[in-house]
């Protein structure tokens, strides 16, 4: 690679450092995970430690382990396994976490020869007294990007004080135990994760750039799942930097810049002599943009994965076909709109400012608790900046963690991304073995111990102890939790959907209406058929009473009388019953009788009154003239 002239290099620094004002360089934030020191008492309480850019933070877990600080080698700068160190932790005990002075070789070489020699976390404690800076990848050679990509465990960098505290008490003979959480590294405030990319088109700026296009193809899958679903809101973002106003007319800047100087990118392959220039890329990345927000406005955010991945695949500058032409072929084929996309784009020779790209330069400066992205790629989630290895997943660990506990999504509690503790000795929760209920459930953050909803029948409880179903329904679920037994075709149940959640005996039952419910034996007790005619015989939650000679046993007044006399209680019974039937129909049929008569008489008397009119008779004075009287 050849290496570009001074005042070529000299442009691209300026960019760079302009790009850095004084005030968005005062608000570059590290982002920390809490430490815990929990043994010996002398150092115990919380220190902050910030999160390595490499290597796999568990984002939404904790690790607790040992700290060991190597009596050679205490730099880590060569492999351990030369002076036969391991750090391998014996069966049942304690994860090694190795503490190592900062110099004499890039950080992540030192984390990669402590995980080799067994480490299962890696504190780099600083060699001078400064605020915490974030320990992040070197430029990428062939060496250095074998072993950085391998980096599986995380790391994180201490304060100088905080290190000489540690090597104190290793040092005194002591056990110090830590705690390193990662549970709040990143918000969690609802049940919908905001996360964004800033990424870049670019495709020959190295190890670093093969390592992102990678990620990209490898996400796109669990990133469109959750898009669909509506779990998280995803934006896209491309870093741009502006060329020095009095170097807008130079051939560099017009070469690396668009809109007359206002938005460049780096020369792809660092010779601005040769293969494409930075405006090819910064008009990609304007492309790029665009094709999300037409696909937003579609509802189809989702779709910006398939173009990117697939612009990948089908032009590469290896192969000359990162252009127009090749990026409309894709364009058409996801079935976007293309005139929609270059109006989007607007004119990039334009000496006027983009609204797009505009938007994207002012995002880069730092808001609230998010830091400026100073580095790329660089993941944000819930305006926390994500640190640690850019890798599937590592990345849906830390986007899983920034949901709400019991609100992530199915993709979150795969085996792939968590582990379900429900499974072993049902994480301690209670559990209803016979109706298969319990009340543990899973989550990215552990697990939590909650009565359910079975059916419609909310449990009521602890958790952990105790959950009783309660309210209309419950005894559908497994009796409600009461003694139920079934006997010679005869079920009785303990439980009463009466809105409680209390278990009584029924009746004829005596018992704490959970476990047991005996019965009781009336006729030994008293308690029914006493009269002196009465036999009484217990049955199974009831009794038969039956009386002597030609007597009927009546319960509810616990008598015995003579069938007879009942017999001819039932005949007078009958015979009042059926007097009343005649009775009626006689009242009925004098009625109707009445009722004829009485409209056959008004009706003739209307006939010859209406007949008078028109003819004489003889009564004619004696007849009523109803018509006329309705009429006066």
């Amino acid at each position: 690679m050849k290496i570009p002239s001074s005042s070529s290099l000299g442009l691209f620094l300026g960019f760079l450092l302009l790009s850095l004002t004084p005030s968005s360089m005062a608000k570059f934030v590290v982002e920390k995970n809490s430490l815990r020191v929990t043994s010996p008492d002398s150092i115990k309480g919380t220190y902050d430690s910030a999160i390595g850019n490499f290597g796999i933070p568990q984002y939404g877990g904790s690790m607790a382990g040992n700290v060991v600080f190597p009596k050679e080698n205490q730099k880590g700068c060569k492999e351990f396994d030369d002076s036969g160190i391991s750090f391998k932790s014996k069966p049942g005990a304690l994860p090694t976490i190795v503490l190592l002075d900062r110099g004499n070789c890039f950080f992540a070489l030192k984390v990669w020869n402590a995980q080799k020699a067994g480490a299962s976390a890696v504190l780099v404690a600083d060699d001078i007294e400064e605020k915490l800076i974030t320990m992040d990848t070197p430029e990428e050679d062939g060496s250095s990007a074998k072993y950085i990509e391998n980096i599986t465990i995380p790391s994180a960098l201490i304060e100088k004080s905080f290190g000489a505290k540690l090597k104190s008490a290793i040092s005194s003979g002591e056990m110090v135990n830590v705690n390193l959480d990662w549970r709040e590294a990143v918000p969690h405030p609802d049940d919908r994760v905001e996360y964004e990319l800033w990424t870049n088109s670019n495709d020959e700026c190295g190890v670093k750039c093969d390592m992102l296009m990678e990620f990209v193809k490898d996400f796109k899958g669990a990133a469109q799942i959750l898009e669909k679903g509506g779990y998280t809101q995803f934006t896209p973002h491309y870093i741009t930097w502006y060329c020095p106003q009095a170097f807008t007319l130079s051939k560099q800047c017009k070469s690396q810049c668009i809109n007359h100087g206002r938005y460049c990118a780096p020369d792809p392959e660092q010779d601005f002599s040769t293969g494409y220039d930075g405006k090819d890329v910064v008009i990609e990345n304007l492309r790029q943009l665009c094709v999300f927000k037409v696909a937003n406005e579609t509802k189809k955010p989702w779709v910006w994965w398939d173009y990117v991945t697939d612009f990948q695949i089908r032009c590469p500058m290896k192969e000359k076909k990162y252009n127009k032409k090749c990026a409309d072929a894709v364009i058409e084929s996801l079935g976007l709109d293309i005139k929609k996309i270059e109006r989007c784009m607007g004119d990039p020779d334009a000496d006027s400012e983009n609204s797009v790209l505009k938007e994207e330069q002012d995002a880069q400066v730092g808001k609230g608790s998010r830091g400026d992205v100073t580095i790329l790629p660089t993941l944000v989630v819930n305006s926390r900046q994500y640190r640690g290895k850019l890798e599937k997943g590592a990345v849906m660990k830390a986007i899983c963690s920034g949901f709400e506990e019991t609100t992530e999504p199915a993709v979150c509690l795969s085996s792939d991304v968590e582990t379900n503790e429900c499974l072993s000795n049902n994480g301690g929760c209670w559990l209803d073995k016979g109706a298969n209920i319990t009340a543990c459930k899973d989550t990215f953050r552990g697990r939590v111990c909650e009565c359910p909803l079975v059916d419609g029948v909310q449990f009521k409880g602890d958790g952990y102890t105790t959950c009783e179903a309660s309210g209309p329904g419950r005894c559908k679920i497994n009796n409600g939790g009461c003694w139920h037994e079934a006997r010679n075709g005869h079920a009785f149940s303990a439980c009463s959907d009466n809105g409680g959640v209390k278990c009584e005996c029924p009746a004829g039952f005596k018992g704490d209406g959970v476990k047991n419910c005996e019965d009781i034996d009336e006729c030994k007790d008293k308690k029914a058929c006493q009269c002196p005619e009465c036999s009484c015989k217990n049955t199974w939650g009831s009794y038969n009473c039956t009386c002597s000679g030609d007597l009927l046993y009546i319960r509810d007044h616990d008598t015995c009388i003579s069938k007879s006399a009942a017999s001819q209680e039932g005949k007078s019974a009958w015979a009042a019953f059926w007097v009343i039937i005649i009775g009626l129909v006689l009242a009925a049929s004098g009625g109707y009788l009445v009722y004829k008569y009485r409209i056959r008489s008004y009706m003739d008397s209307e006939i010859r009154a209406i007949m008078a009119q028109y003819m004489p008779l003889d009564s004619q004075g004696e007849v009523v003239n109803h018509v006329n009287d309705e009429r006066a």
